[in-house]
């Protein structure tokens, strides 16, 4: 049980990490847009690198608003699924 003590207790530590590295990127990419908008630009290039910021156009089903008005053919189409959900906490 120790050794798994002690692999629950890396793992929750990794997930932190991750969460912070997350928020940082989140940072970095919200300073890069920022001097998109400052430059009037929807790409910026660097040494090596480059970066767009641009609106994309696309097509999803909605399934909710589909359901709402054909409940019948929503129910004769839709399946139950079933997942395996992991969860760990402190």
């Amino acid at each position: 049980m120790k050794d798994l003590n002690t692999t629950a207790r890396e793992l929750l530590a990794v997930r932190e990490m991750i969460r912070e590295l997350e928020q940082e990127a989140e940072a970095l990419t919200d300073t890069l847009k920022a001097a998109m908008i400052d430059r009037s630009s929807d790409t910026l290039e660097g040494g090596g690198w480059s970066c767009s910021w641009k609106n994309v156009q696309s097509h999803r089903f909605d399934s909710k608003s589909f359901k709402a008005d054909h409940g019948d053919l929503y129910s004769e189409y839709s399946r139950p699924v079933t997942t395996c959900r992991f969860l760990i906490s402190a």
